[in-house]
């Protein structure tokens, strides 16, 4: 019981939380500084790139990322929580920094809805189930086979302990009947290397991690997670059309401290708002197959309660820890 009532109460705060009634002054002047969790070139830093140039257009003032890696993207967080209250700062987080974390992680540094006001949800994307060409898998339904009858061996590649991509490998070694090893890597770099040189037998990625790939012939994918097949991907069935009933997304959103002052909050998300309404970023963002989203703080706060429910009993029920 006090566990629903915990998980009640922050689905609340995220529904329906005030702004900080008071703040610091607020400096306009300043470089407005998104923070990234991740890694240059990865798909997180790619998404913060290409905000923050739509956003200096927009605003008319310098947008810089700032890379703060570490602890699968906590470090990011406590930083952003932490800058001087004067200071224009927004975080670029997903599900495994204001979801996962805080349910597994005993001291994760700080409280996502107590911390943290919803400025915009920025894009959506999904994950593939991929194996290397030389694994002599073709279809979803033949690797289920073999982690059935190869239990041992059952190992799939992530791209970080704690992911969203983590998680979803479990639920389908659930589907499977297996309880599966998943093999947490430090990126998608070096996953997907390990896949290709056969030292992971199965990886489970966002699809435009594993896209080049894939183009390249390098690895062959056998099911995406999204609710209906892929245009871009007219090959590649969703998991339920191959026989697994399992369909996932995940985001990136932009976070503001609670310490900043609500009318600075509403302009960031206006102009986030200008900028995702761009007919280049929109190109920009589908041609790495990330799907752009345009929304307002109110319903950011709506999407992650929501996302909260679903997925809150996953990670609880998976028993795991770092």
């Amino acid at each position: 019981m006090t566990s629903r009532r915990l998980f009640l109460a922050r689905s609340a705060l995220w529904a329906g939380a005030p702004l900080a009634a008071s703040a610091p002054a607020w400096s306009q002047d300043n470089t407005l500084r998104i923070v990234v969790g991740y890694p240059p070139g990865g798909s997180s830093d790619r998404v913060a790139r290409l905000v923050a140039d739509g956003l200096q257009r927009v605003l008319g003032q310098t947008v810089i990322v700032e890379n703060k890696v570490g602890a699968g993207g906590r470090i990011s967080a406590q930083y952003a929580k932490n800058a001087p209250a004067h200071q224009p700062m927004l975080l670029l987080a997903n599900p495994a920094v204001m979801v996962v974390s805080p349910l597994v992680v005993a001291d994760v540094g700080y409280q996502p809805e107590q911390d943290f006001v919803p400025v915009s949800e920025v894009n959506s994307y999904v994950f593939g189930v991929a194996v290397a060409t030389a694994v002599p898998v073709q279809e979803l339904q033949h690797l289920m086979a073999w982690l059935r009858a190869n239990p041992a061996q059952a190992n799939i590649g992530v791209p970080a302990t704690g992911s969203l991509p983590h998680f979803f490998a479990l639920m389908l070694g659930k589907q499977a009947g297996v309880n599966i090893e998943a093999v947490g890597y430090r990126g998608s770099g070096p996953l997907i290397t390990d896949l290709l040189g056969g030292q992971v037998p199965v990886a489970v990625d966002t699809l435009d991690s594993l896209q080049p790939q894939y183009e390249a012939g390098k690895l062959r994918l056998l099911a995406v997670s999204s609710e209906q097949r892929l245009t871009d991907f007219p090959k590649v069935p969703t998991l339920r059309q191959a026989g697994v009933d399992l369909a996932a997304s995940g985001w990136n959103t932009l976070f503001a401290s609670r310490s900043m002052p609500a009318a600075q909050v509403e302009r960031y998300a206006e102009a986030v708002q200008k900028v995702m309404k761009d007919p280049d970023v929109v190109r920009q963002f589908k041609s790495s197959h990330l799907d752009p989203v345009v929304s307002t703080p109110a319903q950011t706060r709506q999407r992650i309660a929501a996302y909260q429910k679903q997925w809150e009993p996953v990670i609880r029920n998976s028993g795991y820890r770092p």
